[in-house]
């Protein structure tokens, strides 16, 4: 598919840019067809102005009836912001229609150009509204862990992104799966977990918790802090999804991922061809 040419788009004054790029992003995901950056309307480093698009494109899900069941951090592991060219976290929002059960096939025609990585997610007993929110409040305030496998995706044509590109697309989501072996912290460590993610019983990539920001903990604190910044503390009940533990790895075809995490079992999503 090639790659839309960037002078193709007309140009917008600063007061639009925001508009401009949250109308790609969309046009983007309802047609199918990737976009080119949006970096060139709202810069490849300005936050304020990335997180603003994504802001936009949130409520627009909102509106249409979506309901947010947590956050994801993106960007956690040295190995996949080397993969993307990046150099700090970011975060999106989950919805609800984003979750897949692992017993149904994802049709590979719900994504545009999907990578797989596996991650520790935690589901929040507690809000993280007041405090330090460092980790060891943030450590009280988890229910449990699952192993999860985030289907990230980019509405943007070949991955093309600089850090405002992925954070404006809702850093990069698609779907996700959770296990269902459920663990809480007094069961397990998350620094020295292990992850193997095979594809089709093909090991594709390898990691340890350590690998996510040093701690998947420390990841959470991060985002807990972020997001209350932002006006948009997390809440009890939501699922986190706290950053890849390794290297993502494209689904170029239908086929069967399956990774496994110490202590956390194995979760499972097959895609298929429609």
């Amino acid at each position: 598919m090639p790659t839309p040419s960037r002078l193709d788009r007309p140009a917008v004054d600063a007061g639009s840019a925001t508009i401009a790029a949250a109308n790609l992003l969309s046009a983007a995901a309802r047609s199918g067809t990737p976009c080119a950056p949006v970096r060139d309307l709202i810069g490849a480093d300005d936050v304020a102005a990335a997180y603003a698009v994504q802001e936009r494109l949130t409520a627009e899900r909102l509106a249409a009836g979506a309901t947010i069941v947590g956050r994801k951090i993106g960007l956690t592991s040295p190995a996949v912001q080397r993969q993307l060219g990046v150099d700090q976290p970011d975060f999106g929002v989950l919805f609800d229609d984003m979750r897949c059960e692992q017993d149904i096939p994802v049709p590979l025609s719900r994504l545009l150009q999907p990578k797989v990585e596996a991650e520790i997610a935690f589901v929040l007993a507690e809000d993280l509204v007041d405090g330090p929110l460092d980790e060891e409040q943030v450590r009280g305030a988890v229910d449990y862990a699952v192993a999860a496998l985030e289907i990230v995706d980019s509405r943007i044509a070949g991955w093309d992104i600089a850090f405002g590109d992925t954070v404006a697309d809702n850093a990069s989501s698609g779907l996700f799966v959770l296990g269902t072996q459920r663990r809480t912290l007094d069961e397990f460590e998350t620094v020295s977990a292990r992850m193997w993610m095979s594809i089709d019983g093909e090991c594709v990539s390898t990691g340890t918790g350590a690998a996510c920001l040093g701690d998947p903990l420390l990841a959470l604190a991060w985002l807990a802090r972020t997001t209350r910044d932002f006006g948009q503390p997390l809440r009890a009940g939501q699922i986190v999804l706290s950053g890849a533990l390794g290297p993502m790895a494209a689904i170029e075809a239908p086929g069967t991922v399956t990774a496994d995490i110490t202590d956390l079992g194995s979760v499972t999503v097959s895609f298929v061809q429609e």
